[in-house]
């Protein structure tokens, strides 16, 4: 069966220390490609395969503009967002759902808890329960739907591989990744989600990052950039790391699960990460690094951001240790 990295295709890129001792290991590749889609460095196997889960969003959101949908301002950037269901990113998916002539329960994506646990309480002592409109997803979902509408699409059936939405979505993401897809799989929320490199990733976000400064690039990848920079909160929450990371940097981030980072620089320098373990600890960390080093953002300001999306190792109240690079990981970068 198709399959992702395997250990031997991947090297140690984070390690978490404590108190002196080096107490979890995470490896896995990452890949840093030019404006021109060409690997300046890289870390494990660029060539395998992943699949993008939620990094692939601004492109899925893409696919729903290029049908037709009317998407403006922060609609544009909650499309793209894994949202943590504060209550204006549930007052937005509710919007858009609206202008479509819809209703929450159109939704094909899970009812879920908020993540952001104020309006999580709020919910709770209100006496509500779960609602499609917190999933992480339902900016994406509802934009799908929206897309129905616009064209006269079925509604019940948007999530499937064949639905006309969905089929833009592969013409999407090959155009923008330079690969032709050859599996789909369902991501959490129900979408398709296809599987393509990790280069291929990267090679799609710096085509993505560098549409507002091309004349040539698509009006609506440009659209994509310019939202997700001027809405960041829309697109995780305020004070999370891809919000902090594109409000301070000007630089396109958009995590996905199961370990995978994209991060792409106007100029068009680009990275993506792929954690083996599936876990987010130290991606970041490792992207922005990995950024510096190409010269896509200077070390002053690495150094300045990565305290504020880091968060230390502890001991009870009292930090004990850090998550950071792996040994050699600097070295493998040149």
């Amino acid at each position: 069966m198709p399959e992702t990295l395997l250990s031997s295709q991947a090297v140690d890129l984070i390690v978490v220390e404590r108190n002196g001792f080096i107490e979890s290991r995470h490896r896995g590749a990452a890949v840093v490609v030019d404006a021109a889609g060409d690997i300046v460095s890289s870390l494990g196997d660029p060539q395998g395969l992943i699949y993008p889960r939620s990094s692939l969003k601004p492109f899925q959101a893409l696919a729903s503009m290029q049908s037709g949908v009317p998407l403006r301002g922060a609609e544009v950037a909650l499309a793209c967002a894994s949202h943590i269901g504060s209550a204006e990113h549930m007052e937005l998916a509710k919007v858009m759902l609206h202008k479509a002539g819809l209703t929450e329960e159109d939704l094909g994506c899970p009812p879920s808890w908020p993540a952001h646990e104020g309006t999580r309480i709020d919910m709770v002592l209100d006496g509500e329960g779960k609602s499609k409109v917190a999933f992480n997803c339902s900016g994406k979902h509802a934009a799908f739907l929206w897309a129905c509408t616009e064209n006269g699409w079925d509604t019940k059936t948007y999530l499937s591989p064949e639905h006309p939405v969905q089929q833009r979505v592969v013409e999407v993401v090959e155009q923008y990744s330079g690969e032709k897809i050859s599996h789909l799989g369902v991501d959490g929320c129900g979408a398709p989600v296809p599987a393509i490199s990790l280069a291929g990733l990267a090679r799609a976000a710096s085509k993505l990052a560098q549409a507002p400064g091309d004349k040539h690039s698509e009006a609506r990848a440009a659209t994509i950039a310019t939202a997700m920079l001027d809405y960041p909160w829309a697109v995780q929450g305020h004070g999370l790391p891809n919000t902090v990371v594109m409000e301070e940097l000007g630089v396109l981030a958009k995590l996905g699960a199961e370990g995978v980072l994209v991060l792409a620089a106007p100029n068009g320098t680009a990275v993506a990460v792929k954690m083996l373990d599936g876990s987010g600890r130290g991606t970041d960390m490792l992207g922005l690094t990995m950024l510096a080093r190409a010269g896509a953002i200077t070390d002053e300001q690495l150094a300045s951001i990565l305290p504020k999306i880091s968060r230390p190792i502890l001991g009870g109240p009292v930090p004990v240790g850090s998550v950071r690079l792996a040994d050699g990981v600097m070295e493998l970068l040149g």
